[in-house]
């Protein structure tokens, strides 16, 4: 790529390596080295073992929990490691992350509550960070309203909307499981039809939640006898979506596929997404699923180069909304 060049150096913390070398091969460059070490008390450090003094330094980890490593320990991990870059003397530090960590704690719902996302905006520059890359955060106005560093958010649209524009039928909706999405689907909907050259329906799920308990069970939007394809950032447990998918169903819609940028797929939600024709998720997070599920229902998508394509641009001066319109 064309803005790559040797003032770059691209690390990826070891949870996110498999990612990060992806990244990398994108690039066209190795990942630099560095080091992460336990301690027998539970403590670590890590280091970078090159050289970064006056370098651009881009550092890749996203922030989910896994059976080796909470979401805790990993966003302490890539903080210290982000300090020890910029005590190093680098040029400029940039922490790619390409799912954010907290993003849906992002305001007050009950007395005393935390905003969590602004601590840990405030966690990422206190160790010296100059830029943050998040690839489809769960609320953009309150990432950007929680960073004083700079920031940089990446829309995976474009993505879907390749992949899906050759897989659903001539009659499609577009639908959001709940009402806050309702802009990230009306968008998605706007780029398919530009795609596909024919009229796309909308529509939208009611949501409630209360103390844990989701309600809510009308569906506003013509699905009767269309392809359907539910929007989200993100599938958890898969319940917000499988509501959406059931009501869907039950209004007469042909064929139900999920389009979401992040696959965390925690608890019991494969047990719930059989209901689906398709998932379609990307590489933010590795799904965590069965291999035969995989095979049978899931494809995903390769947010890695896509990334790396940001990287380029950011370093090289190039256009980041150009990117997100036409990512090819």
């Amino acid at each position: 790529m064309a803005g790559v060049n040797e003032e770059l150096r691209l690390f990826a913390m070891t949870s996110t390596r498999a990612f990060g070398e992806r990244t990398g091969a994108a690039l066209g460059i190795d990942l630099a080295d560095h080091e992460e070490r336990a301690f027998d008390d539970g403590e670590h450090k890590s280091r970078p073992l090159v050289s970064v003094r006056d370098h651009d330094a881009y550092v890749i980890q996203s922030l989910y929990g896994d059976e080796r490593h909470s979401v805790n320990d990993k966003l302490c991990r890539l903080l210290f490691f982000l300090g020890a870059v910029r005590d190093a003397g680098a040029a400029s530090v940039t922490a790619v992350v390409p799912y954010l960590c907290y993003a849906r704690k992002d305001r007050k719902t009950k007395s005393r509550d935390p905003v969590t996302t602004r601590y840990v905006a405030q966690l990422f520059e206190s160790v010296g960070t100059d830029r943050v890359v998040t690839l489809d955060v769960h609320n953009l106005a309150a990432f950007q309203n929680a960073f004083r560093c700079r920031t940089e958010h990446l829309e995976a649209r474009t993505l879907f909307v390749d992949h899906l524009a050759a897989e659903v039928r001539d009659e499609t909706a577009v639908v959001s499981p709940d009402v806050g999405g309702v802009k990230r689907a009306e968008a998605f909907r706007t780029a398919l039809a530009d795609r596909i050259g024919r009229d796309v329906a909308g529509g939208f799920m009611e949501k409630k939640r209360s103390r844990g308990v989701v309600s809510g069970d009308v569906l506003v939007g013509d699905v009767r006898g269309r392809d359907v394809i539910l929007v989200d950032d993100m599938i958890g447990t898969g319940t917000t979506m499988v509501r959406a998918a059931k009501a869907c169903l039950t209004k007469g819609a042909r064929r139900i596929y999920a389009a979401a940028t992040h696959g965390l797929f925690v608890g019991a939600a494969e047990d719930q997404l059989a209901v689906f024709h398709r998932i379609v998720v990307t590489d933010s997070i590795p799904p965590r699923l069965s291999d035969e599920f995989v095979n049978n229902k899931v494809t995903v998508l390769d947010a890695a180069s896509f990334i790396a394509s940001a990287i380029d641009r950011l370093h090289g001066g190039g256009s980041i909304v150009d990117l997100i319109e036409h990512p090819g």
